[in-house]
């Protein structure tokens, strides 16, 4: 089974350490310039995303590594990010 037909949820539900290809974005459901922002970083679909870290409580951002990059995102932002976890 490869990432494409694994069932996808949102980024912000992606346990830590998981990696995962990026299957949709609810580009509706943001602002203009938060949409505007996750272009600018490469989120589109079929692109790789891993969570590196969550703040504690689960109420502040995490942290993504997409590429070679790290971001920061809001729990908002990655609730509208669905993704499709890889296999092990």
């Amino acid at each position: 089974m490869d990432a494409m037909t694994t069932i996808a949820i949102s980024l912000e539900s992606l346990p830590r350490g998981q990696r995962a290809v990026v299957a949709g974005i609810d580009w509706q459901g943001l602002s203009i310039p938060e949409a505007r922002r996750l272009r600018e970083l490469g989120f589109d679909e079929g692109v790789g995303v891993e969570v590196l870290h969550r703040s504690p409580l689960g109420r502040g951002p995490m942290a993504c590594r997409i590429g070679r990059m790290t971001v920061a995102l809001r729990r908002t932002v990655a609730g509208t990010i669905r993704v499709s976890p890889l296999h092990r």
